[in-house]
């Protein structure tokens, strides 16, 4: 037995196999140093907080929000497909890097057999005999002189990293898709409290044109000018109460859950109060650490790794099948009885495949360049998603400003045009085309309102955050 244990340990020691991988290098980034500079940006911190570093906890800081974010955390189906997807990769590397070990096996047999003496004569007696053995063997291992199997496993292994990767990103996007969705609610409940007011307001017009007819002060255009605006209030009611309720259901989705009422946004609020303000800093090395980018890389190196597999199947390859044990014809007498063992080492080198290495090896070599154009075109992508965000950041202040103080202009117009008309100093067209720009720009401004805030988020996950979480 002991002969047999220095066999195995010495093929072992033959494994120590040389690597057929390419070196390999991370591809420059395409993207600029630093992102782009001009009326649509505003200045930059040289010393910023790295939004990866930043909690998503400490980034919301609506109790609320936070509330249905860790909801859907934990009961997202999505999340959790991604999360098998994780354990099925890991898998498949523990089963490829058992490829590097012998499979070790141990037997106990026995064989009992009863035949004629054949020395016994015509009348003679049967003869029993028995075998019995015990052996601890190895089939058909490969001695991975060249590497081929230690490829496959580094392959393997960064199909994994990558998976985790997309796992990561997928959780980054559920945070962000969460609060999106919340967002959206809000405004759709805000803008619905506009139109309700509206609706009220021009039924009031609509009552005081009517009484206008009646004195015979006002004519019947009057009347059906005031009635446009409430049939389109009342349009716009019935088409937002309907979007609220889309605007839940989306919510309660990505939640994996219903939602307590109490937890529900009743409006936006007026600032960005919700979110802490997240800095981008001057550096787009950033973009390397995020998730999506990372994801691409790994599958890069996966790609290089089966290189060096497609390079090691030109070379011999080397297996062994060996066993040692005891035999005896008495089971009682086994451990006393002869040792048998075998050894055979075979030798296999491709000599005529048809071209089946080499276009293997092209077919590795062309997936992997495939992967290096698919990782800068990641850090684009990334770095175009972070540019578009900070130039929104940069001039929706000022598009806030100017909106907020239309509809401030627009409320005392409106103000002063239905006094004027009510005191029967001016015609009701003019209290008509307030009355309209007042309620478009309430709506305009609630849709700024809502990307502003939406920007805070998008600035926010495009740089990467998302990830850490509190210690």
């Amino acid at each position: 037995m002991r002969r047999g244990t220095a066999i195995l340990l010495s093929t072992l020691g033959l494994t120590a196999c040389i690597s057929l991988d390419p070196t390999y290098r991370r591809p420059v980034s395409p993207a600029a140093t630093t992102w782009p500079a001009g009326p649509a940006y505003t200045a930059l911190q040289s010393n910023p907080v790295n939004a990866v570093d930043i909690p998503w906890r400490d980034f919301v800081k609506d109790d609320k929000l936070r509330q249905v974010v860790e909801q859907a955390l934990r009961n997202s189906r999505n999340l959790r497909k991604t999360i098998t997807s994780i354990e099925s990769a890991r898998a498949q590397y523990r089963i490829q890097r058992a490829n590097l070990f012998p499979q070790i096996s141990a037997s106990v047999n026995v064989d009992k057999s009863r035949t004629l003496n054949p020395y016994a004569g015509a009348g003679g007696s049967a003869l029993t005999m028995t075998n019995d053995s015990a052996q601890v063997g190895l089939s058909s291992y490969e001695i991975d002189l060249f590497g081929r199997n230690r490829s496959l496993t580094r392959a393997a292994y960064e199909s994994y990293l990558s998976t985790a990767e997309a796992a990561r990103a997928t959780r980054i996007s559920l945070i962000s898709e969460t609060i999106t969705a919340y967002l959206t609610l809000a405004a759709d409940q805000t803008t619905l409290g506009i139109s309700q007011r509206t609706l009220q307001n021009a039924q009031r017009s609509m009552q005081v044109t009517g009484s206008r007819l009646a004195a015979g002060v006002a004519s019947l255009v009057d009347v059906k000018q005031a009635e446009t605006t409430y049939q389109q209030a009342r349009s716009d009611v019935a088409s937002l109460t309907s979007s609220v309720a889309q605007d839940r259901n989306a919510l309660e989705l990505l939640a994996g859950s219903s939602i307590n009422d109490a937890l529900l946004p009743a409006e936006l609020p007026e600032k960005g109060e919700w979110f802490a303000d997240i800095p981008a800093g001057i550096s787009s090395d950033v973009l390397l650490n995020r998730p999506d980018v990372l994801e691409a890389e790994h599958t890069l190196k996966s790609a290089n790794a089966n290189i060096g597999a497609a390079r090691a199947a030109f070379f011999p390859s080397f297996t062994l099948t060996a066993s040692d044990g005891l035999a005896s014809s008495s089971l009682s007498k086994l451990f006393s009885g002869p040792t048998v063992w075998s050894w055979a080492p075979s030798l296999s080198l491709p000599l005529f495949v048809g071209g089946a290495n080499t276009a293997s090896l092209a077919d590795t070599k062309a997936q992997r360049d495939g992967y290096v154009a698919a990782y800068e075109l990641a850090i684009q992508t990334a770095f175009r998603e972070v540019a578009d965000a900070l130039a929104v950041r940069g001039t929706i202040q000022e598009q806030l400003d100017a909106q907020s103080a239309l509809v401030d202009a627009a409320t005392e117009g409106y103000r002063l045009a239905d006094a004027r008309y009510t005191k029967g100093a001016d015609s009701f067209l003019n209290a008509l085309i307030s009355q309209r720009t007042l309620y478009s720009a309430q709506k305009t401004l609630v849709t700024t309102r809502l990307t502003a805030l939406e920007n805070m988020v998008t600035v926010y996950r495009a740089l990467g955050g998302g990830l850490a979480e509190r210690s």
